[in-house]
Order: structure tokens, then C-alpha cells, then sequence
């Protein structure tokens, strides 16, 4: 067993999975996940209660009600629903985003004007999770899971070497060598979060748009899209399948059957010719058709979990026989399996043998088919289960020995034979399957219909149809005895290992040799379909295809300091699931010098090395010397190069602060910190904290408020706040006051004053004057969002301290605002869902600012000691701009 600060990190990923389902449904962008973090300190710590309440936190409830208000956050597959939700709600508080919302800004953004300059992709090089300058005991260093990008939800591969990969939010990658030297070849469609990708019988790739997660960072869609020489083509919006129809929908599963494919949506199934690509989808089934938009349940708060629809089998032998698996994973009452009639009807299946067809265990369900269609496979996750078992949420693995979906059915696998199979996942509270209503993969060998790959957390295989089970690909490498926390030992005896958190699955050939394909919060590996296993069934031929050139990364935050070692400037950030990275001056690859997630970032801008790192929850920790360790802190923990400094406030978990809570340092003394939980925390000892104890409480924010945005200058504090943060009932405000805890009070924001009623995202100080100041709000304005107060507009300004705002958004897309920032020259720049806009001092109108940024999210923005404006983005890694373009330049 290793310390428990190490084993920590190893629980947070899932956090923000689950609450972007409620965007997901409505508008062009909606939720995602945070999960893999190593088998650390940070990790293992929060597995304790598991996921009782996990499920349903984008409602406010748990599966089956208990409130959401009652997590502490100590786990990590209840972290990971209400992280998810969070996102979710700053979305779409405070009510429910109509659909089209996402697609029009987009449009709106293709008719604006550019400044001069392109932005620079900062994080293109390789990112190396096991970087042995960073290892120590919080670091994902060692784990195994070597160069690692962002979440990958989607891929496809041929036999001729080609492979495609869809990052959750970052848009398709192609490569020609059977995987790495990437290119991406969908950055000219609307969105680039993916649902799914897959190949025809004629070789063209579908695209479906929509991450299916139900994560925290996943966003909804425009639609399906073919691509008809994967080879050599790039995806244009005009190869959009059908209509309008699918747009603002996640989609969880294409199938093919003779000339129809089928569509799993988060708003039924859907289904339309593979010949003819144009014409609307056809509406096959939607158990809830009353909570569809139009319906007359539309605007209810619970219509996003109506009509999920998760995957579709098709009888091999008659296309007429079909099987469909609905439902929230939260369980409600129309959950299940659904048959098509021979009149066209849809009615409940029952009487399949082995595998439920009852809506309480019935949940997000997955199907895979053998080659020749003599075996059908699937993968059940239980609403029941997951409320009432700490250890796990999957019912079970499932074969239908015939290949037709109507069974009979066997089940070949549960949490206890897969843990026996040597998986990674053995504590009471963590088994496998645990986020099974995140983490699903299955693939059947085209060539042996006894051979399966299945995906949850972990890579599980069977070659006997599942009589046996072996673990290709455990969680991490830290519980096994080839590993050791001692540096001395971390010889690489660990076979490597892939990410954790399985989401998608292929089989390609290269060059000869067939070769499994797996894509998970990590990116993209593979190993030889028949790959070789040690005496433990672990494989010891897994290959990262991470090289840089396929950058998904999904951060938080970005910081920026002078590199004083080797010139340059060192750059850092908060990622989900994949801890913080560090690019230094020098560096050819990126390495990891905090483990678990990340979250927000604060860096001394005179000195790169100084970095204080947020875990989630405000648990903080700081280092002085980026990170790098030599190895003595293994004998000596006086030692150590990182400090845990969290603010008391982490210690309530959910009910103290927000999953990712908002840090800063005072715009004018790096030295004085400010953090935002359900207090105001202030400590003036900068980068030599090293004890939470030091933190002093500046302003309570009261009972149920917690801090969404906190900015300084000058010892003069603004923090945003929510509470209730979710849309029944959503509240927002604006405190002020000063570092050292006086004068301090609630601005007067009522509902339908000019600060709408949504969620703050930021702020930006003048620093020649501190009362005048700068605040971004996300969420969609009024005309999208039905809810009390949605208001108008996403920036807003204020000259005397925020006792009166003026609407400054004028031109800009109704899209959410995520971070805003002054520029050198006067001028403003601002981050959102779809691009970064700017505002030229003196200046009414807005423009885009620079070329060549993907369209997806801009978390955060961050002006360099090198005057480089950075962004942080949420799906395609951190990009710069030379901020000193902009002086005296309005236009092109």
C-alpha cells in the first residue's frame, strides 16, 4: 500500500462528466469529464463513498434523491457528476438553452472581422505523463501511460494504415502511418466535439458531432457529417447529413445496416439513407416525445434526460428486427430496452435471457458485433447498481451467442470476475465498472468472434468469448509489485500502460499487422491485436501514438513566468485528467509536475518555477522549483519540492467550493493570493506558503454561495458567486472588498438589473484605477435562455467600483463568456465557447482577434512577461498572440 498522499490524485478525473448533458441536449456545447489521475495521494483519497450520489447532480438530485448539496466531495465518481454539472450550469443557468443557440453564434462569427496576426500553438510537442524530472509522490510520473494527450471519443482505422481520432473537443485527426504524424481535417465545421466516428462499407467516414459522455466538458453538436475520401479530404460543412435535425444533440452511436444508418442521440434515434445525404433524419423512437423541443414538456428542467438514446442493434439476418438501449444512467421510470414490431411499433423488450431489459438496470448501454455476425456483445450499466454499490456501477458483460439482438442472452463478465482478471482496481469503493456510465469501449476481433476488447475504466480482454478475462490495460502501474515508490526502483519493469478512462475502439492494419486501437482520457494507443502479456495478463506492448502532433489537450488555466534557467518563459496549465503540464524554455517535450486533475494556476511572471497548482476543490499546493525533483524526498519528506497549502474551505468539499474554484494572485503584489471557496481566503506570504493555515478568511460569502471568479489589484478584490448555482432557483451576485479584510459588501444586482442573472465567469481590474473594472458572464442571453433574469449580453464595465454596469457586448455572438483581460494598448480581449474577440481601446465594435485558433473553448486568458496574450483552450492546448500587434491596429 503506498501513502495515502500519494494514492490521493488517483479520483478526481470523473468530476466534470456528468453536467454538460444538460447543455448537451440543447445547445452546441455541453458536458465532459474528469477522471484519470494516477494512483496517488490526490487520487485514492476521494474513492471512499463513491457514487450513491453521482449520478443526477445535473438535476440536483442523486439517482434516487438524495440531494446533490449533500456531497462532500470525497469521491471520485460523485466528484466527477458534480464537476459535470458545474459546467453544465454555467452554461445554462438559470434555465434551459433553446436549441440553435451554439449554431447561430457560429454564424454570426463567420462574418466578423479579424485583426492582423495568427496565434502560435504553444503546446504542439509531445507530452510526456512520466517525465522522470517530475516524479514524486503526486505526480502521474511512473503510472505508465507515457506521452498523453486530451480525451480521445471517437476513432476509426482501414487496413491500408489510415486512422482517424476525435478528440472530445478538439475535432478529427487523420494519420497516414498507422497512427502518429497527425493532421486535423475537421477545423472548418462548427463544432469539433465528437460523438463518434466510424467507416462504411464504401470506405467514407462519418462524423457524428456531440460528445456522449455526459461529462462536465463535453459539448453538444451540429449534426453528422461524411467525408467521402478520408484519405485525402477534409470534413466541410456542406457534407453535413440531413438537416438541422440533429443539431444541438450528443450522439452516442452510429450503425449500418443495408442502406440505413442508424442515429443514437441524446434526442431519440434517429435514422436516414447511407445513398441519399440529403433529406431530414426520420424520428425512429423517442420513448419521451413530449420533453423533445416543440414538445409541450420542452421547458421542463428534466427534458435533457428524457430521450437519451444510447446504442442500436441490428439483427444481421433481418434489418427489420431491431433493438434499441434508452435511458438517463441515472435511471428513471422509461429506461430500457425497446424492440421494433413488425407493425413499426416500439414496445419494451423482455424475455432476452441474461441481460435486463427493467429500466432500474438499464442504463448506458454499448453493443458490438461480431464480423460475420455470429456473436453480439454488449455492456449494461445499472441506475440501481450504481446508487446502491460503492464498488460499481456495471451490471454487467453480455453475449448473444446467435448474434441476434433478441438473445437469449449469457452474461460472461461482472465487477468481481474483472477484478480477478488483474486489474488495477482493487479498494472497496473503486472496482472496475465504477464510471462504467462514463467509461465504455467493446470491439470484437473481425477475425475471431471469441476474441473481445472491452473498455471501462480499464482494457479488459477475452479470446474464449469470454469464459476468461485478462487486463491489457490497467488503471496504473503504482499498485503492482514491478513498481516502486522508491526512484531507485522505477527502473521501467512496468510494462507501459495506457491512460485510463476507455471511450473508443478500433481495429486497423498497418503495413501488415492488425493492430487494436483504444482512445481514452489520455488520447490514442495501440498494440498488436494478439499482443503479447506478462505472467500477470498485462500487456507489454502497448504504444503511445501522443507525439504532439494530435493535440486534444483539455485545459483550465494557463500561467506564464520568465524561465530563468534557461531563457524564454515557462508555460503551465491545468488539465482534465491530466494533471498540470510545464513547458520550459529548453523543453522538446512537455512534462507533468503535478498529478491528478488540473485545475486553476497561479505563476510568479518573474519567475516560471513558481507555481501554485489547484488540484479541485481548492486544494492547492505550491512548488518554487517547477516541480523538479532529485529523489531525496523518498528518505527524507522535509524534503519534498511540493506543498499542500489548501484554504480551509477545501475540507467542505462541494459545499465549500466549486470543483474547479477560481485563484488568483493581486494584479500588483504577486505575493498576495486570493481564493474563492464559500470564503474569501487571502495570504500574503506568495510562493513560500507552505501550510493551509496561513490563509485568512477576508469575507464570507455566505451560507450555499460559492466563489465562480475572483480578480485583485492593488489589495482591492472582486468576486463573483453563485448559490444556488443550478437552474431551479439560480442565484448570482458580485462581493467587493479589500485583501486585508475590510470594507467589504454585496453589490446591488437585482434580477433584472444590467447584469443579467447568469453565471460570472471573470474579471479584469484596471490597473491604473481599481474601481474600474471588467466582468464576463456566460450562459446565453435571453432570446436562448428561458429562465428568470437570463438578461442580455456577456461583458459588462464598470467605472466606480460596480455600482452601476454598462453593456459593452455590442456586436459579439450571444455565445458564453469565459475570461476577459486588457491588453497592452487599452484594449480587451475576450474568451468564449467558439473564439477570442477583441475590442480595440476607444472602440465600440468587436472583432476576432488573430487567424488559425480552432473553433472550441477559450478558458482562460493570460497576458506573458514576453507580452504574449495566451489561451487556454478546452480541447485544443494552449495558443499565443503577440499582444504587441494590437497597439495603434483597429482593423485589417
Amino acid at each position: 500500500m503506498m501513502p495515502e498522499r500519494h494514492r490521493r490524485r488517483f479520483i478526481t478525473c470523473t468530476v466534470v462528466a456528468a453536467a454538460f448533458a444538460l447543455v448537451s441536449t440543447q445547445s452546441f456545447a455541453a458536458s465532459g469529464d474528469t477522471r484519470p489521475r494516477p494512483w496517488n495521494a490526490r487520487h485514492q483519497a476521494d474513492i471512499g463513498r463513491q457514487h450513491t450520489r453521482s449520478v443526477s447532480a445535473a438535476h440536483g438530485r442523486s439517482a434516487f434523491g438524495a440531494s446533490a448539496s449533500e456531497d462532500d466531495g470525497s469521491d471520485e465518481a460523485e466528484n466527477s457528476a458534480e464537476g459535470t454539472a458545474q459546467y453544465t450550469e454555467a452554461r445554462t443557468a438559470p434555465g434551459i438553452v433553446a436549441p440553435g443557440a451554439y449554431g447561430a453564434a457560429w454564424a454570426q462569427l463567420q462574418s466578423m472581422q479579424h485583426t492582423r496576426g495568427d496565434w502560435d500553438h504553444v503546446t504542439k510537442k509531445a507530452y510526456n505523463s512520466d517525465d522522470p524530472r517530475y516524479r514524486d509522490l503526486n505526480s502521474n510520473s511512473s503510472g505508465g501511460s507515457g506521452h498523453v494527450t486530451g480525451r480521445i471519443t471517437g476513432l476509426a482505422a482501414d487496413d491500408q494504415g489510415y486512422v482517424y481520432a476525435g478528440g472530445a473537443n478538439g475535432g478529427v485527426f487523420r494519420s497516414k502511418t498507422g497512427g502518429g504524424q497527425w493532421e486535423p481535417i475537421a477545423d472548418k465545421l462548427p463544432s469539433l466535439s465528437t460523438g463518434t466516428l466510424a467507416l462504411d462499407g464504401s470506405k467514407r467516414l462519418w462524423y457524428a458531432t456531440g460528445e456522449s459522455n455526459t461529462g462536465a466538458t463535453s459539448y453538444v453538436g451540429t449534426g453528422v457529417y461524411v467525408l467521402a475520401d478520408p484519405q485525402h479530404g477534409q470534413f466541410q460543412p456542406g457534407g453535413r447529413v440531413g438537416g438541422a435535425e440533429l443539431e444541438s444533440t450528443t450522439i452516442h452511436a452510429l450503425r449500418f445496416a443495408g442502406t440505413t444508418v442508424w442515429a443514437a442521440t441524446s434526442r431519440g434515434v434517429w435514422s436516414h439513407s447511407t445513398t441519399t445525404l440529403s433529406g431530414p433524419w426520420k424520428l425512429e423512437f423517442a420513448p419521451n416525445p413530449d420533453y423533445l423541443p416543440g414538445g409541450s414538456k420542452a421547458s421542463d428542467p428534466s427534458a435533457p434526460y428524457k430521450n437519451i438514446a444510447n446504442d442500436i442493434a441490428v439483427d444481421p439476418k433481418d434489418s427489420s428486427k431491431v433493438l434499441l438501449a434508452v435511458g438517463w444512467r441515472g435511471g428513471d421510470a422509461y429506461n430500457g430496452l425497446y424492440a421494433k414490431q413488425g407493425d413499426g411499433t416500439w414496445q419494451p423488450a423482455g424475455g432476452l435471457g441474461e441481460l435486463p431489459t427493467n429500466h432500474e438496470d438499464v442504463g448506458n448501454v454499448t453493443f458490438a458485433s461480431a464480423g460475420d455476425g455470429s456473436r453480439l456483445y454488449a455492456i449494461d450499466q445499472s441506475p440501481a447498481q450504481m446508487a446502491a454499490d460503492p464498488n460499481s456501477a456495471l451490471k454487467g458483460v453480455y453475449v448473444s451467442k446467435n448474434g441476434s439482438p433478441f438473445g437469449p442472452w449469457t452474461q460472461i463478465a461482472d465487477y468481481p470476475k474483472l477484478k480477478a482478471s488483474g486489474s488495477a482496481l482493487q479498494d472497496d469503493g473503486y472496482m472496475p465498472g465504477v464510471q462504467s456510465w462514463y467509461n465504455q469501449f467493446l470491439q470484437v476481433d473481425p477475425g475471431n468472434a471469441d476474441h473481445v476488447y472491452l473498455g471501462l475504466e480499464e482494457v479488459f480482454e477475452t479470446k474464449n468469448g469470454g469464459a476468461n478475462w485478462t487486463t491489457p490495460g490497467p488503471y496504473w502501474n503504482f499498485p503492482f509489485p514491478c513498481w516502486s515508490l522508491d526512484p531507485a526502483k522505477q527502473t521501467g519493469d512496468c510494462p507501459a500502460t495506457t491512460h485510463s478512462d476507455q471511450h473508443a475502439v478500433a481495429v486497423g492494419t498497418y503495413k501488415g499487422k492488425t493492430y487494436a486501437y483504444v482512445g481514452n482520457d489520455g488520447g490514442v494507443y495501440r498494440r498488436p491485436l494478439n499482443g503479447a502479456v506478462d505472467s500477470a495478463g498485462h500487456a507489454k506492448d502497448w504504444q503511445s501514438l501522443n507525439d504532439g502532433t494530435i493535440d486534444t489537450l483539455q485545459y483550465y488555466s494557463v500561467g506564464i513566468g520568465k524561465d530563468l534557467a534557461y531563457g524564454g518563459v515557462s508555460v503551465t496549465g491545468g488539465l482534465q485528467d491530466n494533471g498540470q503540464s510545464i513547458l520550459r524554455g529548453r523543453d522538446k517535450v512537455m512534462g507533468s509536475n503535478f498529478g491528478g486533475d488540473g485545475a486553476d494556476t497561479i505563476t510568479d511572471p518573474n519567475n516560471g518555477c513558481n507555481i501554485a497548482e489547484e488540484y479541485v476543490y481548492l486544494d492547492m499546493w505550491v512548488t518554487q522549483n517547477c516541480g523538479v525533483n532529485d529523489g531525496s524526498w523518498a528518505t527524507d519528506p522535509a524534503k519534498a519540492t511540493e506543498y499542500e497549502v489548501a484554504p480551509p474551505d477545501k475540507d467542505l468539499g462541494g459545499a465549500g467550493a466549486r470543483f474547479i474554484a477560481p485563484i488568483a494572485s493581486d494584479a500588483k503584489d504577486v505575493n498576495t493570493w486570493v481564493a474563492g471557496g464559500r470564503h474569501v481566503w487571502v495570504q500574503t506570504k506568495g510562493f513560500a506558503i507552505r501550510s493551509g493555515a496561513e490563509w485568512k478568511n477576508a469575507y464570507d460569502l455566505g451560507e450555499g454561495h460559492v466563489a465562480t471568479a475572483v480578480a485583485s489589484s492593488g489589495g482591492t478584490v472582486y468576486v463573483g458567486w453563485c448559490g444556488p448555482c443550478n437552474n431551479q432557483g439560480f442565484t448570482r451576485g458580485i462581493a467587493t472588498g479589500n485583501a486585508d479584510g475590510t470594507g467589504w459588501h454585496q453589490l446591488n444586482l437585482p434580477v433584472d438589473g444590467t447584469v443579467p442573472n447568469r453565471y460570472i465567469s471573470a474579471f479584469d481590474v484596471d490597473p491604473a484605477d481599481a474601481q474600474h473594472v471588467y466582468v464576463a458572464v456566460n450562459g446565453f442571453s435571453r432570446k436562448w435562455t428561458e429562465g428568470p433574469g437570463a438578461g442580455v449580453g456577456h461583458v459588462f464595465e464598470s467605472k466606480n467600483g460596480g455600482a452601476d454596469w454598462t453593456d459593452i457586448s455590442a456586436n459579439l455572438p450571444d455565445v458564453p463568456a469565459d475570461s476577459v483581460k486588457l491588453v497592452p494598448g487599452g484594449g480587451l480581449a475576450l474568451a468564449t465557447d467558439l473564439a477570442v474577440f477583441y475590442r480595440p481601446a476607444g472602440a465600440n465594435q468587436w472583432q476576432v482577434l488573430g487567424n488559425a485558433l480552432p473553433t472550441t473553448a477559450v478558458m482562460q486568458l493570460r497576458l506573458g512577461p514576453d507580452d504574449n496574450l495566451y489561451a487556454a483552450t478546452h480541447g485544443r492546448g494552449i495558443w499565443s498572440f503577440d499582444a504587441r500587434r494590437l497597439r495603434g491596429r483597429t482593423d485589417d
